[in-house]
């Protein structure tokens, strides 16, 4: 019975995060731009909360030390999270998958599967 359980949870989680990547932002958010994402500038189109540089000189300058890199300069994530600058406060966002660590700056050990509240981060695939 706890192995159905923990299965069906582990099947929700996975399709609440597929799903979740569908939502898209108001088309006046919307916007081609940068940011760090593991030492890499990475360029796209999607919500302008996600970029935080609008071309990839400035964010290559940034990663020079030429402006504020908060990834580089002082890594807020902990436990070998990866780093991702974000135009949001405060600045970054911390990638936890893999880590088996989660929370906002990878700082929280995974529980076991059992838990009622199992973090995606923790979802070993």
């Amino acid at each position: 019975m706890w192995r159905r359980l923990i299965i069906l949870v582990i099947i929700f989680t996975i399709c609440v995060l597929a799903f979740s990547g569908l939502e898209a932002c108001e088309l006046d958010q919307t916007q081609y731009g940068c940011r760090i994402d593991n030492r890499q500038c990475t360029c796209a189109y999607g919500c302008r909360s996600e970029f935080r540089y609008l071309t990839r000189k400035e964010c290559q300058d940034a990663l020079k030390g030429r402006s504020g890199d908060i990834c580089s300069a002082n890594n807020p994530c902990l436990n070998r999270g990866a780093c991702i600058q974000v135009s949001q406060m405060p600045g970054y966002k911390c990638r936890c998958e893999g880590t088996g660590y989660w929370g906002n700056r990878c700082q929280l050990a995974c529980p076991e599967a059992r838990h009622a509240n199992f973090p995606y981060e923790c979802i070993v695939i």
